[in-house]
């Protein structure tokens, strides 16, 4: 079963079922889910085979931004991670070139073409991520009409994939608070506003030069919008990487595997392996086990990992291996992931021949980072349109910086219209730069000396922006520098008279699970550790005996397990209490749920030569290809472009152009040196009737 009937923080709700077909078989979807998400919840991961070389297609990034997942739908190529199931809809692979019908199903019935509405707006908001909610809450809350449009078919962007709290300030960006929540209250606060029209399953395809967008409303009907002001909010698209067996249906980015786990409630996988140690992948790995998905193992290539610590630890206590210093050499297999070998790489971050390892596993998660989508943002810039960025789309940071970037632009696009807004506080700007900032310093963790009473002890030794623990000590005991929210937090003991109750707040909101608190108060030789945990909580219960782990993921020991206790205040985060003995129950930071055994690796590594790295998904273009062209001294993407056809696919270049630059940095070409090609519209494929007023019914406006 595919399906998730059980999660810790997510509920499952009652679905309307939806009857539809793949390859004539009769399935069943549930209502508002996307074809792929339909597919891969009956077993199907295969979706067709390549013209080209017959390799198999599916799911890569969920996020419509390449063109693996197509499938036909009634006959139509579409992408199916952007087509919701439709009550009987035939849904066929693609195999090879599809033999297109003769007359446009979705437009069949409409004999004459429909005129081209203008709509002139004020604001255009593109994404309706958190950077796109805050803004459109900032001009609703002036009265400023706003269209917001999202391409999903839904407002949130990433926070409705976000299941863990969120670090950052609670006064500034809802610090504390689950991803998924945020979504909800920003949504429903930009619905109160009747000024902000609201167009979902719409993309904006292109900024023209007469300062119009091209939009696609609904999937269906092309309007130009005519804003004074345009803000960019749409986020980021994931990098890929290029080695043998990229491209094999089960190699997924994170988003992609995000959705199908958080929104759509699927388990793709049983056994996943990680690239790409930055938070991404840290928290893709957490929310696999949330999900009750083996992860076998995460491989960063520098030395350490480049997200958060609080995170990398958290994983490592679970019981995820995680090897530093290593890169992924090959993902193995025919038709879908079977395996995948990793080496240890130089200093250079070449692979060292001799270290090679494979691992079972079904699917292969990228997290190699993100790139901003922001082309309308520079194309507005280049014909004079007023135009603002904020969220990925400007900088790539955290949603909470999103969430608090999206409100200054509000307030500035406001400005730019003539409203008077007063000062916009040099203090603002300063929280944006820290919640965009980097992790800082890393110290010795400081473990409190006493050995009496009860008390927090905060397994949190890096600097990030974070605050939640801070502002729920009901006698104010944990302080930090408030004006700057990166600073460590530290446990005073006692504050006018009144010392630590054992409330366990701290150790509820803690987003990094960092938080434990130590009771010496029943028995001192064995005190009580309570140990925050966001598992199911029936997965425990007193008597059982647990492994339990110090900050960094090394094993203390095996402990009982004293009381499991799950409250509403809590917030769906179970407190687990154990009798951990003296000499290291200030230590214990974590439970280990994954065994050992999960994570080894397989007798004799899987090989497979390197010729069959792809760059370019869309045609099947390979490494090796353009290396020939950049060594014989093509300095021209354009004319890579002509004689391989990379970047000429349906995605519009948006996956492989950095991929092309990587392998020119790898030739020893200057970035200098090289010719980009021209970045022409439109941003996604449109059909061409649609620009003729051919488009058939309207469905994408909401809220309106």
């Amino acid at each position: 079963m595919h399906r998730i009937e059980q999660h810790p923080i997510l509920p499952i709700p009652a679905f309307t079922k939806v009857p539809f077909t793949w390859k004539g078989r009769a399935l069943e979807a549930r209502a508002g889910e996307t074809l792929s998400s339909a597919l891969f919840a009956a077993g199907v991961r295969v979706f067709g085979h390549h013209a080209k070389d017959g390799a198999a297609q599916g799911i890569f990034c969920a996020n419509g931004q390449c063109a693996q997942c197509l499938v036909l739908a009634d006959g139509i190529p579409v992408k199916s991670c952007m087509e919701l199931v439709r009550p009987g809809v035939r849904v066929e692979p693609v195999e090879g070139l599809p033999e297109l019908p003769a007359v446009d199903a979705r437009s069949a019935a409409q004999d004459v073409a429909s005129p081209i509405e203008t709509l002139r707006v004020p604001v255009l908001i593109v994404g309706g991520g958190p950077a796109g909610l805050s803004a459109a809450i900032e001009l609703g809350k002036r009265g400023i009409e706003a269209i917001l449009l999202d391409d999903k078919h839904r407002l949130g962007g990433k926070l409705v994939l976000q299941t863990h709290r969120f670090f950052g300030s609670v006064e500034a960006v809802f610090a504390g608070t689950r991803g998924i929540d945020i979504a909800t209250r920003l949504e429903a606060e930009v619905r109160s506003y009747p000024g902000v029209r609201i167009w979902l399953q719409s993309a904006a395809l292109a900024v023209y030069s007469d300062k119009r967008v091209g939009v696609l409303v609904g999937g269906r009907k092309y309007v130009l919008v005519e804003p004074e002001v345009l803000l960019v909010t749409a986020g980021a698209r994931e990098k890929n990487l290029a080695f043998p067996g990229n491209t094999l249906p089960g190699v997924f980015g994170a988003g992609a595997f995000q959705t199908l786990v958080n929104r759509d409630l699927i388990r793709p996988t049983g056994r996943l392996f990680i690239v790409g140690g930055g938070n991404v992948g840290l928290i893709a790995g957490y929310h696999a086990l949330q999900a009750g998905i083996a992860v076998v193992g995460l491989v960063e290539a520098m030395p350490e990992c480049g997200g958060y610590k609080v995170h990398r630890d958290k994983l490592a206590r679970l019981g995820v291996p995680i090897y530093t210093s290593h890169t992924v050499v090959s993902a193995n297999g025919t038709d879908s992931v079977a395996s995948v070998t990793i080496a240890r790489v130089d200093e250079k971050f070449r692979p060292v021949a001799g270290t090679e390892r494979s691992f079972d596993c079904d699917t292969l998660l990228i997290a190699v980072g993100l790139d901003p989508v922001a082309e309308f943002y520079d194309k507005a810039r280049e014909f004079g349109l007023a135009a603002f960025a904020a969220g990925d789309a400007e900088e790539i940071a955290e949603a909470s910086a999103a969430i608090f970037s999206g409100k200054i632009r509000g307030l500035e696009v406001a400005r730019t219209l003539g409203l008077d807004v007063g000062e916009i506080s040099p203090d603002w700007y300063r929280t944006s730069d820290i919640l965009k900032s980097r992790p800082g310093a890393t110290t010795a963790e400081r473990t409190p000396d006493a050995e009496t009473g009860v008390f927090p002890v905060i397994h949190c030794n890096q600097e990030i922006p974070c605050d939640p623990c801070t502002a729920v000590c009901p006698n104010d005991l944990i302080e930090m520098d408030r004006t700057d929210i990166r600073r460590l937090p530290s446990f005073v003991g006692t504050k006018a008279g009144k010392g630590c109750t054992g409330c366990e707040k701290c150790v509820a909101i803690c987003p990094g699970l960092a938080v434990t608190l130590v009771d010496y108060r029943k028995d001192p030789d064995f005190p009580t550790v309570a140990i925050p945990f966001e598992f199911l909580k029936d997965s425990l219960k007193a008597g059982d005996r647990v492994v339990v782990e110090d900050t960094e993921g090394n094993r203390l020991g095996r402990v009982e397990v004293g009381a499991v206790k799950a409250i509403k205040a809590n917030d769906r985060t179970v407190i687990v209490k154990v009798r951990a003995p003296r000499e290291y129950a200030k230590k214990v930071a974590g439970i280990r749920i994954q065994e050992a055994e999960t994570g080894e690796p397989l007798a004799r590594y899987v090989g497979r030569t390197s010729d069959d790295a792809i760059v370019c998904r869309c045609e099947r273009v390979t490494a090796g290809e353009i290396r020939r062209l950049i060594r014989e001294g093509v300095r021209d993407i354009s004319e890579i472009k002509a004689v391989t056809r990379a970047g000429m696919g349906s995605c519009g270049a948006k996956t492989c152009t950095p991929l092309v630059h990587r392998l020119f940095r790898e030739e020893g070409v200057a970035e200098a040196d090289i010719v980009d090609q021209p970045k022409r519209p439109l941003f996604v494929e449109v059909p061409l009737g649609i620009f003729a007023g051919f488009g058939g019914k309207d469905e994408g406006h909401d809220g309106e």
